[in-house]
């Protein structure tokens, strides 16, 4: 089995509970002639799924354009959705390139806690190592002893230098030292933790702005990205997390986890539709190599389970 189809297989297998439920939803909402109640019920369907109400207008629009009052089935509806998600979702397809001219590159990874960043983090790191990168981990959720003794781990798995100090110590200085210990090595990259306390309090924000204030007395071009780590599970709950976040750090990008525990998979097509921010990688499960690329075309065909 290729590795695309691997990763299909399993991105299939994580969306199911997203695909079953859009399914259940479009069999519910299709009848044999495609009529204005049937349109009207498909556009329901679409924002039962979390894609949003104006763009699950759009979608339901763009079934009725090609087929309206003419025999359709569920299964050609379906089809006709993987088409149009893969169009609005193709915008945010976009890599975690690395540019080699800044060394370090230094990326700040930030998120509620509960959302898996720490271990996103980790499988991160151990995807940059397998493409040769040299790699610093700055173990910057100084709030919580477990996650900083979490990506100690990550980094003797993977073969990461990690830079941490007792919980409680100063998360900015930190990711100083881990910039000033990346360069002394010649590192590559250097993935910084935060903390992730809930979005609505004001002194996270003011920590991970500090952060940003004090990397780039370092290299004024830093962050090089700024990536959120978002849980699936929350459903709507995303949107808002992405609206204070992009007010605090200079937001780059998403990745997207805990899609294979939920069936609120629609959610990720809500965000690029309203946000337009690069898509990095999407986890669909516990293992290292369950953190994958993002694939626009292989997303959308999951979620409508074509």
């Amino acid at each position: 089995m290729s590795d695309r189809s691997g990763f299909f297989a399993r991105l299939k297998q994580g969306l199911s509970k997203s695909a079953g439920a859009l399914g259940d939803n479009l069999s519910g909402a299709v009848k044999a002639r495609l009529d204005a109640e049937t349109v009207a019920h498909l556009e329901e369907a679409l924002i039962k799924g979390d894609i949003g109400a104006n763009l699950a207008k759009q979608l339901a629009g763009a079934v009725a354009e090609t087929r309206y009052d003419r025999e359709i089935s569920t299964y050609e509806v379906r089809e006709i959705l993987a088409k149009e998600l893969t169009k609005v979702l193709k915008k945010v397809e976009k890599p975690l390139a690395i540019d080699k001219s800044k060394k370090p590159f230094i990326v700040l990874v930030a998120g509620v806690n509960g959302t898996g960043k720490t271990t996103t983090i980790g499988k991160l790191a151990k995807h940059l190592i397998d493409q040769k990168h040299k790699v610093v981990l700055a173990a910057g959720d100084t709030f919580r002893a477990a996650a900083i003794e979490q990506l100690q781990a990550w980094g003797a798995r993977t073969g990461a230098e990690v830079v941490a100090k007792a919980a409680g110590a100063d998360a900015a200085g930190l990711a100083f030292e881990a910039i000033e210990r990346a360069r002394a090595s010649g590192a590559d990259v250097v993935l910084i933790d935060t903390a992730g306390r809930l979005q609505n309090k004001a002194g996270l924000m003011a920590e991970l702005e500090k952060i940003v204030r004090v990397i780039r007395k370092l290299d004024a071009s830093a962050p090089h990205a700024a990536i959120l780590v978002l849980d699936a599970t929350t459903g709507q709950n995303a949107i808002s997390q992405v609206d204070v976040f992009k007010n605090a750090i200079p937001l780059s990008g998403l990745i997207m986890t805990k899609l294979d525990g939920t069936a609120r998979g629609g959610i990720l097509v809500a965000l690029a539709d309203r946000f337009g921010l690069p898509v990095h990688f999407v986890g669909v499960g516990e293992g290292v190599d369950d953190l994958q690329a993002f694939d626009a075309a292989a997303f959308a065909k999951a979620l409508t389970g074509t």
